[in-house]
């Protein structure tokens, strides 16, 4: 077994997700907590975590038990009261996104961890696949040449019931995130600005806006412009969306999960209406751990080595500040700045 010891907090439907690949780092899980602590019994008997304790009492069991860190799998109004107890109590935190419910929270988790000097990072697992290393990389070594406009289109039609259905804002704060990251990670550039039209379509089953159309203006002048809904029956784009990157040499498209390809301009061809172009090439990068297990797999190695995750705090506060400048935007009707 892992000599490492971990709290999870929150046994809902994510944690599925989370606890098969505890399981594959044999870490030793202390205990589980959840307000109903039926569901954090189930938890440990489903995955048979010798030695784990049920809990439905977070305070005393950060005070009781030992552990290295804590994973935060709550739902997102709980994220800062939870991590911020972690962190106060001795225990670095890893966390499901989004970071927090508004910006004020996410501050205050930054100055909690800056203040206990523990880390916490935020489990963006999108960045943790193979295919968006890929794109990257590519851009990052100047494939494309340089970077100019990205476009995402993410259209699907869940029908999730439950807390999403009743959010003011679905899309943007619980989805359109992960876009917003990769765009961040694609790039590697911040978000300066934002024009957002938020909307609710004809027939959405969702109380809240569901579909939505952002603007945004990254650092260096680059644009990002993201198209999407939650309430688009028929002709699915994949849940990383489908994606064109261009640069001034040429383009890189990413669409249905499949592997990203392009083209750019033949640098031996003659001058005409439409220059040549030649197929884009592109090192596939191969990640051995993706999604949460990449994650995971991030704060491991920062217990074990001291190299910082790519979504510490500090970095994911960047992304969650394009959700909330996007919704404000939609709100106002203005374009808005966007300040962590």
């Amino acid at each position: 077994m892992a000599e490492e010891r971990v709290i999870v907090v929150g046994a809902g439907g994510i944690s599925n997700a989370w606890f098969g690949p505890i399981k594959q780092e044999q870490l030793n899980v202390v205990a589980v907590v959840d307000l109903r602590l039926a569901a954090a019994q189930r938890a440990i008997e489903k995955y048979e975590l010798s030695g784990a304790v049920a809990s439905d009492d977070l305070d005393r069991t950060l005070r009781d038990h030992q552990a290295e860190f804590v994973i935060d799998l709550t739902i997102p109004e709980a994220h800062c009261d939870v991590t911020c107890k972690a962190l106060q109590a001795g225990f670095h935190v890893i966390g499901e996104k989004p970071m927090a419910a508004n910006m004020e929270q996410a501050r205050r988790m930054v100055q909690t961890a800056e203040r206990t000097g523990k880390l916490y990072m935020v489990s963006q697992s999108r960045r943790w696949d193979s295919h968006h290393e890929t794109i990257r990389r590519t851009v990052a070594a100047g494939r494309i040449g340089q970077l100019s406009t990205l476009n995402c289109d993410f259209f699907l039609a869940p029908h999730f019931g439950g807390f999403r259905d009743e959010m003011d804002s679905p899309l943007i704060l619980d989805m359109a995130i992960h876009h917003f990251d990769l765009a961040r990670m694609f790039a590697g550039r911040n978000a300066v600005s934002v024009y957002c039209d938020e909307f609710n379509p004809a027939g959405s089953w969702y109380r809240g806006n569901a579909s939505a159309n952002c603007i945004f203006e990254l650092e260096g002048g680059l644009r990002f412009v993201y198209r999407g809904s939650w309430a688009a029956e028929g002709c699915h784009t994949s849940w990383n969306g489908n994606w064109r990157l261009i640069g001034d040499k040429g383009t890189l498209l990413y669409a249905q999960d499949e592997a990203p390809t392009g083209q750019v301009v033949n640098p031996a061809a003659k001058p005409g209406f439409f220059r040549e172009t030649q197929p884009l090439e592109i090192e596939h990068t191969h990640l051995e751990h993706t999604t949460m297990h990449g994650a995971l797999r991030e704060m491991l190695r920062f217990l074990r080595t001291g190299e910082k995750p790519q979504t510490e705090c500090h970095d994911n506060i960047h992304s969650l500040a394009m959700v909330f400048a996007a919704i404000e935007s939609a709100r106002t009707g203005q374009r808005v700045k966007i300040e962590v």
